[in-house]
């Protein structure tokens, strides 16, 4: 169904007195009415009109399909703006449709339409549907990770669906286009993933909002049935992915399973004493008489021991002896701590405190974080070969050519969050911050002055030309000692000031476009890009720091041999300074 601004327009008018809401509501209303074939004085009773809707803005329940339409509508090409409407799903609106919810008197009245036909008419559903409809490629927006991680989360709520029927309802989620009559490549037909664990006498504890803590002692069998069901999903809300095990911890893991499993020269019991334990996140844990039933678990931490612990069954399969000790396996137990009823910004800093325990640099603790997966986006979409961003640490490296191929993902070397970092460091001038890279990820304020929005809506070829610096910034350094190595000698102890000076070079150079078209698309170091940013090292960023150091205080300060006031911001403006004079710079940030 192709719909026309002109169409809209019309129902605007027509019935903005009656319905109110704004123009981009219509939207909804025109596709319901003409898609699902309904009368309109029917669809205006199925359409939101105005705020407060929970990120749901239409419905449908058809008894001939037993189908329960439901629709987010964005009058827009652009998949990602789905996000904010996943997040109020997510967060209260399936809640507000399926669970047991406090009441809200300002709530739309769409959703209280929507409960009233749910109760008169849930014995005719046996599918639900969630459709986000708008005017691009659901192609593309199957390719999206933000998205795909949003709907992932959605997804985790089917228990309430399933609840509130009393019975397992499908469910299914897809992306719809007006304009070109497409659906998604792939309809997301979910079953709630539930999975049965032991757990040793588990006592609970209380959050601060209700959040739910059950803490106790699970077998290592029933974690690997439940990564053997879900996969790399199960890891999905962890810092990172599952390490080669030739990483220290995992080959001390992999040598503990082998003395407990196949030698028998340790007890299953010392397992449990000598490791720090798992954290589980879960929509839902109950007991069912001796077992518990944990619905939709995300690992936390602890993704290297349960990896290490599949790779080495997986390993050893042919070895007599697993099956030998099949008993000894599954007396393996493990302290573990599972968490319900919170929500994802709780788990988010659970996450990262749960972390902060263990040896993980500052930076892998924010991995998963919302900017992260829009910046992994704006790399994957904005250029036409994509670049994969390695937010994950170890993630790239578990990616064969066909994951990157269905990714869209052309070049075979990443962007590097920790890099990225301080490529937005060096194009805002902080260099005192780029030398106390793990203060700014751990202090919020820090961090989200770093990634924030306006990132999103920075050229994307002007951040590769001013990543690609840290390639080269050796040779920069090479470029201006051999301008004179006895008056240059401390500009190694600039190397980040340089970084930052030599950004700003680019960024001020009046043949930018040319120069983003040429070297802004790919991860390569080509020979013209080298030379360009040798010339501004030695051509330019070499007489801001001749001029600077002769200047009063700093000439004393390099007389007696301290550099240290090269590494702060103070001199970064200093330098502007001088360079707004030379050549008429003036500071621009990668915003």
């Amino acid at each position: 169904m192709n719909l026309t601004e002109q169409q809209i327009d019309q129902a605007f008018s027509d019935l903005k007195k009656s319905c109110g809401g704004v123009r981009e509501d219509y939207f909804g209303l025109l596709y319901v009415e003409n898609t699902l074939h309904i009368p309109r004085e029917d669809a205006q009773l199925q359409v939101a009109f105005g705020g407060n809707d929970y990120g749901l803005d239409g419905y449908h329940l058809d008894p001939e399909s037993r189908n329960l339409y439901l629709f987010q509508f964005k009058w827009s090409a652009n998949a990602n703006l789905f996000a904010s409407s996943f997040e109020r799903l997510i967060e209260s609106g399936m809640t507000k449709i399926f669970g047991n919810s406090l009441q809200d008197a300002q709530q739309n009245q769409l959703l209280l339409q929507l409960r009233r036909d749910l109760f008169e008419k849930k014995d005719l559903v046996s599918r639900v549907l969630i459709h986000f409809v708008f005017k691009g490629d659901p192609v593309e927006a199957e390719r999206s990770k933000l998205l795909e991680r949003l709907r992932e989360d959605l997804e985790g709520k089917k228990y309430l669906i399933d609840e509130f029927f009393g019975r397992p309802v499908d469910l299914a989620i897809e992306f719809r286009s007006t304009q070109t009559r497409k659906a998604g490549m792939v309809v997301h037909h979910k079953i709630t993933h539930t999975y049965p664990m032991t757990i040793s006498k588990p006592i609970m504890r209380l959050g601060p909002g209700g959040e739910e803590m059950s803490v106790g002692f699970i077998r290592l069998w029933d974690l690997i049935g439940i990564f053997r069901g879900m996969g790399q999903r199960f890891f999905e809300r962890n810092i990172r992915a599952g390490l080669s095990e030739d990483e220290a911890p995992n080959r001390a893991i992999s040598r503990s399973l082998n003395q407990i499993i196949l030698e028998g020269k340790v007890e299953a019991s010392m397992f449990a004493f000598n490791h720090n334990g798992v954290t589980i996140s879960a929509e839902k844990l109950e007991q069912a008489g001796d077992i518990y039933r944990v619905t939709e678990p995300r690992l936390l931490n602890g993704a290297q021991t349960v990896t290490t612990f599949s790779l080495f069954l997986d390993r050893k399969r042919e070895d007599p002896r697993l099956v030998e000790r099949q008993t000894v396996i599954e007396d393996i137990w493990v302290l573990c701590r599972i968490i319900t009823k919170a929500t994802p910004e709780f788990i988010v800093e659970v996450t990262i405190n749960n972390n902060r325990q263990n040896p993980v640099k500052p930076w892998a603790l924010r991995a998963n974080d919302m900017i992260q997966l829009r910046i992994g986006e704006k790399f994957r979409d904005d250029l036409d070969e994509g670049i994969y961003y390695a937010r994950q640490e170890g993630a790239f490296e578990n990616l064969s050519n066909e994951d990157l191929e269905a990714l869209e993902i052309s070049q075979r070397k990443p962007i590097e969050l920790r890099r990225l970092a301080l490529t937005f460091l060096a194009s805002d001038g902080d260099v005192d911050k780029m030398n106390k890279l793990g203060e700014v990820f751990e202090t919020d304020k820090s961090y989200t002055q770093v990634f924030n929005e306006d990132r999103l809506r920075a050229d994307t070829r002007q951040i590769l030309l001013c990543y690609k610096i840290n390639f080269r910034l050796n040779k920069l350094i090479q470029e201006i000692e051999s301008r004179g190595a006895s008056r240059y000698f401390f500009a190694r102890k600039a190397r980040n000031l340089v970084w930052a000076l030599v950004c700003q070079g680019m960024l001020n150079d009046k043949q930018l476009e040319d120069y983003a078209e040429r070297f802004g698309k790919s991860m390569a170091v080509e020979v013209d890009y080298t030379n360009w940013v040798s010339g501004l090292a030695a051509n330019k960023v070499r007489f801001l720091l001749k001029d600077l150091v002769e200047e009063s205080p700093y000439a004393e300060k390099i007389s007696i041999e301290r550099y240290d006031f090269l590494k702060s911001k103070a001199v970064f403006d200093r330098c502007m300074e001088i360079a707004w004079k030379k050549w008429r710079w003036v500071k621009k940030s990668l915003k």
